[in-house]
């Protein structure tokens, strides 16, 4: 059995609307089994039933990323904030049923910093506590949801300057283990935890059967194998725990281009066809997968 390899749909577009669901069956030319995709926003006016037929005629499985934001978040110490974010993640999961997703990954927790416009601020030992406590309860209730609707929920540590909850897997791990449902398990990004974890092939032992879904992305976000990442020993974790779920590459535009001033955290719409430079990440990933006893 191969593990599915996917790619996220802003490599081609941002915001992804009907105009490129035609682009589907490019990804499925290029060699990836799966899309991950951005959960529309109802006022996107993307029709899911459309979306659905289109990813069925490409032969795409699908996986979706939360978009949380300051009035959605499960961790917030407000109550109406909590509320929205309660929301906001079932509408997700309404989302994935009707797509057929098999996960629903992203900073679940919430509290978004930098890129959302907040600020990061010192937080009392107390906060602390008390925000893991709502994160845990959050999840818990969510958990037999998205079991119901078919999907799974996976939980991704981010960098310590995007978000102040959760930035290392033993602290994603640490919240699965309370919730302990078989709906929710870790979503493993390789450049976060480049930024975070002291190993990324022990970090992925320690998650082990928890990852539900696996991001293969280079240091520098750009394609795996052109940065310092320690591919083949990250590849040799994956098969070491035994995981056989999606590896998606979800590489950043930087085009070489290194001017001062350049705003690299900011997506940019390509400028040029690159096909060559998606399949041969995709060979990339293949051949580790073979060479270290994956899934090829």
């Amino acid at each position: 059995m191969t593990n599915p390899i996917g790619i996220i749909s802003m490599q081609f577009a941002r915001p992804f609307g009907r105009e490129h669901m035609h682009l589907f069956r490019h990804m499925r030319t290029l060699g990836f089994d799966l899309v991950e995709l951005l959960v529309p926003e109802p006022e996107d006016g993307l029709d899911l039933k459309a979306l659905k037929a289109a990813l069925d005629e490409a032969g795409l499985g699908v996986a979706l990323a939360a978009r949380v934001n300051l009035q959605r978040s499960i961790s917030d110490a407000d109550r109406g904030i909590r509320e929205g974010g309660m929301g906001y993640l079932r509408y997700c999961l309404e989302v994935a049923h009707a797509l057929g997703a098999t996960s629903l990954g992203g900073p679940l927790y919430g509290a978004p910093m930098v890129f959302a416009g907040r600020a990061p601020t010192p937080v009392a030992e107390e906060e602390m506590k008390a925000r893991g406590a709502r994160v845990i309860e959050g999840l818990g209730v969510l958990a037999p949801e998205a079991q119901a609707a078919g999907t799974r929920l996976a939980l991704e540590p981010l960098n310590r300057y995007e978000t102040d909850v959760i930035s290392l897997v033993s602290q994603a791990v640490a919240v699965v283990d309370a919730v302990n449902h078989p709906a929710l398990g870790v979503l493993f990004d390789t450049f976060h935890a480049n930024i975070e974890e002291k190993s990324i092939p022990d970090a992925i032992r320690l998650a082990g059967e928890r990852i539900v879904y696996f991001q293969a992305n280079e240091n520098n976000r750009g394609y795996p194998g052109t940065g310092h990442i320690d591919w083949q020993g990250t590849m040799q974790a994956l098969a070491d725990v035994g995981y056989k779920g999606p590896i998606t590459l979800e590489p950043f535009r930087r085009d070489d281009d290194e001017r001062i001033g350049l705003p690299i955290a900011q997506w940019r719409p390509p400028h040029e066809d690159e096909s060559e430079k998606l399949t041969e990440a995709i060979a990339f990933i293949r051949d580790l997968l073979a060479k270290t006893g994956g899934r090829s």
